[in-house]
């Protein structure tokens, strides 16, 4: 089985994701440890880092991942954005080495100007920028997949694979897929025939080796809608049959699989 969990809110300090994470007996964790849709973040002091790495242990809790801001743009064209966006993923890097997470989840942004060609080479040099100024880290870079809303790059495989490819194939970089996500941008994971092309696509472009990280949500919207909607599991396109079929992939054994959807109660 993948090691199943969620995405924890850190109200009230970083500890306290891990808390709730421990008491829906998650076994993986994703969390914010700075306000997604802000460029200031608040100090991560030495008591709330220890606390918050003593309380993951303790739980049994592991990997767990940080999500970068969504005002972060990689593949920009304008210069001083793509420069703050450099800046604060390294700082969203920091933050997540100190606190001894496997990684921190990004999109790899928007192509304002210019081709997907482009958008993929500009990714790729923010990405070099950043690690170039930390040598000696250890946290990866999880590109995430994307739905492919408006010029977002990352909704096929070879966007992924032309950055990893533009790095030299390091290992510092891997890949975050989602489940609504690929069925938006029209990989069709409700049918076996869809799943297992879908698999097989993503092992021959980019590599199963890569997949380190995966967000399980189902879709509001229809299969190649490009429209990025979480629904609870079983409660949207795919289909409960959808996730059966990702769950009993002994390829993916193991693998840390996280939700992504409102945390209530569902009829």
């Amino acid at each position: 089985m993948p090691r199943l969990g969620a995405h924890m809110s850190a109200a009230g300090g970083l500890p306290l994701a891990v808390e709730r994470a421990a008491l829906h007996r998650c076994e993986s964790l994703q969390l914010f440890t700075r306000g997604p849709s802000q460029w200031r973040a608040r100090t991560l002091h030495g008591a709330e880092v220890l606390a918050f790495r003593q309380r993951l242990a303790q739980a049994g809790i592991w990997p767990a991942v940080s999500h970068a801001s969504y005002l972060i743009n990689l593949a920009t064209a304008d210069p001083a954005l793509r420069a703050r966006s450099v800046e604060a993923l390294g700082d969203e890097i920091d933050r997540a080495e100190a606190l001894g997470l496997l990684g921190v989840v990004i999109h790899p942004g928007a192509g304002t100007g210019g081709t997907e060609a482009r958008a993929v080479q500009r990714a790729a040099d923010s990405v070099r920028r950043m690690l170039e100024r930390r040598p000696a880290g250890t946290t990866l870079v999880l590109l995430e997949g994307t739905a492919g809303q408006g010029t977002t790059i990352g909704h096929r495989f070879e966007h992924l694979a032309g950055i990893i490819g533009r790095l030299g194939g390091t290992p510092r970089v891997g890949v975050c897929l989602d489940t609504c996500h690929l069925f938006a941008a029209g990989f069709d994971l409700s049918t076996e025939r869809g799943y297992r092309q879908t698999v097989r696509a993503f092992d021959r472009i980019v590599g199963l080796e890569r997949l380190r990280f995966v967000h399980v949500n189902d879709s509001v919207r229809e299969c190649g809608s490009r429209v990025d909607r979480h629904a609870h599991i079983g409660h949207g396109r795919i289909g409960l049959d959808g996730f059966a079929r990702l769950l009993r992939d002994r390829r993916l054994a193991g693998l840390p699989m996280v939700l992504e959807t409102p945390k209530a109660e569902i009829g």
